[in-house]
């Protein structure tokens, strides 16, 4: 389509990028973030604006382009940001999910900044495994016969079925057949492994006979898959693992239970629904893999646990080298199992912020809510979220304050400093003190008056 007469003379008025990297602010920004960095954030600047300008709407000053542009290469940076969570949502992905505690922090950074014994067996002298201390700590505490660490849940999932069942059918119920953040789906990771999809019963009933229709000897493999994001409820049904564990065996294929959240083992206050390792592994699974930065309360990882034979095969795959994880991460996930083998699961952050009685965080939100005009304090709900434990609530309570243009005080309080997120019901701005630690009290009440001071 042809631009019209007025498109193009909005076009030519617009700067070149070497025109604004040549003002003082320009040159000023080049100094701070690197001229590479600023200049790529202005064309992107520019190429928004025109796009704006091809369907009609005027540039906005230069300066005005040049301090957007500055805006865009801070944010790269700086890198991430610390903030406050105040939004209900225990394991928000967006946030990085479990907050590890500061054992484990540390553990991370000492592992950056000097040599470690990573893959050095010190007695020997010889290379060793560079996650053999974290998974004797697992086999520890679960009584699986092996254990193996790779980068995260996905990984671990696509690791066995490339090793264990590539070329091979692999029969997973419907109802089971899930998508992880990002538009991942259970589907495409399985094609990336080699193996083969083979859809078993409907959406919300597969019987065991369903499984057992479709075992031949193009099997490769039986999947179970803890849908760890959603629930499926109502006239639903599903085989128990138990008795998938058999015809599996029945049938010399292995089974491989898909946790997904990464609960350890049956704790206080979890629903019954959500499936442990341990409790899985009882019932006769040949492997079990999940997550460690969710339910686990670890640094983004993919754990698998089960048959010394099994486990042994995905090790030797070449797959698992792809896929392995880094020092920090071991050096974080180390100390979080310690936590668990000295009986102080309690210390981690997540268990902290999820056992928190609703009593003590009401006279939080009371106090603050003193603090500040128009607001009170109510009750509410938290939910845990990445991927865990779908459709339980935490009861909770919550700042709640009424403004006008919630949004845009909303948007202030993100690009604060300390940054804050918050939802928006009913233009009203809340404050869910159930992920808040209770020593960033004081700096959410700044961050808040600053805002609405702003706003």
């Amino acid at each position: 389509m042809a631009r019209a007469p007025g498109d193009r003379d909005i076009l030519r008025r617009l700067p070149s990028v070497d025109s604004l990297l040549r003002t003082d602010a320009g040159r000023k920004g080049s100094e701070k973030f690197g001229r590479s960095l600023l200049k790529l954030a202005v064309q992107r600047v520019l190429d928004g604006v025109r796009a704006d300008a091809e369907k009609g709407r005027e540039p906005p000053e230069d300066d005005v382009v040049l301090a957007r542009a500055v805006r865009l290469a801070a944010m790269s940076w700086y890198g991430a940001s610390p903030l406050i969570n105040a939004t209900g949502v225990l394991l928000h992905t967006g946030l990085g999910r479990a907050p590890l505690p500061d054992r484990a922090a540390r553990a991370a950074s000492q592992a950056a900044r000097s040599y470690v014994d990573i893959e050095l067996d010190r007695e020997s002298g010889k290379r060793g495994r560079r996650t053999t201390r974290a998974e004797t700590m697992l086999i520890a505490l679960t009584g699986a016969e092996d254990a193996l660490v790779v980068n995260n849940n996905a990984a671990a999932l696509l690791l066995a079925l490339s090793a264990l069942a590539r070329r091979r059918e692999v029969p997973v119920s419907r109802g089971e057949l899930i998508e992880i953040g990002g538009e991942f789906r259970l589907p495409d990771i399985m094609a990336a492994s080699g193996a083969k999809l083979v859809e078993v019963g409907t959406t919300n009933r597969t019987r065991l006979a369903d499984f057992r229709a479709v075992i031949t000897e193009r099997t490769g493999m039986v999947l179970k898959v803890h849908p760890s994001n959603y629930r499926v409820t109502g006239f639903a049904e599903t085989p128990r693992a138990d008795e998938l564990a058999g015809l599996a065996q029945g049938a010399g294929v292995p089974f491989l239970y898909d946790l997904g959240s990464g609960l350890l083992d049956r704790y206080p206050g979890v629903p019954e629904e959500e499936p442990a390792a341990t409790e899985a592994l009882s019932q006769g699974a040949d492997l079990v893999c999940f997550s460690g930065d969710k339910l686990l309360g670890g640094p983004q990882a993919g754990i698998v646990l089960g048959r010394a034979d099994q486990v042994e095969r995905l090790r030797r795959h070449p797959v698992a080298r792809a896929v392995r994880v880094d020092k920090m991460q071991v050096a974080a996930l180390e100390a979080v199992l310690r936590l668990y083998t000295t009986g102080r699961r309690g210390d981690l952050p997540l268990w902290r912020l999820l056992d928190m009685p609703s009593g003590k965080i009401k006279d939080r939100a009371a106090t603050l809510a003193l603090e500040l005009p128009g607001a009170r304090a109510r009750k509410c709900e938290s939910v845990v979220g990445g991927g865990s434990l779908p459709g339980y609530s935490v009861p909770s309570w919550a700042v709640e304050v009424a403004v006008m243009r919630a949004p845009a005080i909303a948007s202030r309080l993100r690009t604060g400093s300390p940054p804050v997120l918050c939802r928006i019901e009913n233009d009203m701005l809340v404050f869910d003190l159930r992920t808040v630690p209770q020593e960033e009290d004081d700096r959410l009440l700044r961050a808040i008056r600053y805002a609405l001071e702003q706003g």
